[in-house]
């Protein structure tokens, strides 16, 4: 079932999924993408190569693992390796059963729908908290990377659910926005209430059964340029990580980091972005 990588995440501290708390995935694959720019299929592995080029520095040839902004990492991690889409329920309800806080490395968004059915199954309706530059609420078609949160909808709580950094919808993502009266955060929100009051805003609204999905193209070019589909104005990356760490800090029942593609970055900067977030959700999270 667990796939073979030449490199675990730098973040992995233990050898076994029985000791962890927290357990690092990867989801090499695009099948759902349609993107014009390709290669998300590669992002678990370049970003574990670049956590241990970026986030490791070496003294007189002894490692020593960087430190997040919040310190260092306590939890136990163990990097499961990649799976094949079609593992993704067997692996997740493993991981899930035995009390384990999964983090997802894809990959194209559309991995995440088969996540969030599985953890419902154990947890009830998810919480989620969706950053994306798009909503993702295509309902004409399914099963792919722009009708991820609508493909969700059954298995979520709407009520207790937000999007943040949506900024491309298309006329049917805002319809069926108005439809389901899902609450929406723009970077412009983030901009005019400052992101304490955002944070404020998301931590009321969400319930203990939280799920963080990460698209990086949620933020500014500028910080991820390295992302299938970038779009201009997007969320600052402190503010990003700041939200984040405050949902992790209430708890999570899992993460993901999705739409990297390598083959589109600026020597690997989101790639290592992508890297210092998990490190980040590591160090943050309640276990």
């Amino acid at each position: 079932m667990r796939g073979e990588i030449t490199k675990k995440i730098c973040w992995a501290n233990t050898k076994s999924l029985e000791r962890s708390d927290i357990v690092i995935v990867g989801i090499p694959n695009e099948a759902g993408s349609h993107a014009s720019r390709r290669g998300t299929s590669k992002a678990p592995d370049v970003i574990r190569r670049i956590s241990n080029q970026r986030d490791v520095y070496s003294h007189k040839k002894v490692a020593s693992l960087a430190f997040t902004a919040s310190g260092s990492p306590k939890a136990n991690v163990y990097d499961f390796g990649n799976i094949r889409k079609g593992q993704i329920s067997q692996v997740f309800s493993k991981i899930a059963g035995n009390s384990k806080i999964p983090i997802a490395v894809g990959g194209d968004h559309s991995n995440t729908i088969q996540i969030i059915k599985t953890l419902a199954k154990r947890f009830g309706p998810i919480s989620l908290i969706y950053f994306d530059a798009h909503p993702d609420l295509v309902a004409s078609r399914g099963s792919y990377y722009g009708s991820t949160v609508f493909d969700s909808l059954p298995y979520i709580d709407i009520k207790s659910s937000v999007l943040v950094g949506i900024r491309s919808p298309e006329q049917e993502e805002i319809n069926n926005i108005r439809k389901h009266n899902i609450r929406v955060i723009t970077p412009f929100d983030i901009i005019e209430k400052g992101i304490k009051q955002i944070t404020k805003t998301v931590l009321s609204t969400i319930k203990k059964n939280a799920y963080i999905s990460f698209d990086m193209d949620c933020l500014d070019p500028a910080y991820a340029p390295g992302v299938s589909v970038p779009v201009p104005f997007g969320l600052e990356s402190q503010d990003a990580m700041y939200l984040i760490k405050k949902i992790a800090q209430k708890g999570i029942v899992g993460f993901d980091i999705m739409e990297v593609s390598p083959e589109h970055d600026l020597k690997d900067a989101t790639s290592h972005l992508a890297s210092r977030l998990i490190g980040e959700v590591i160090s943050s999270c309640k276990v």
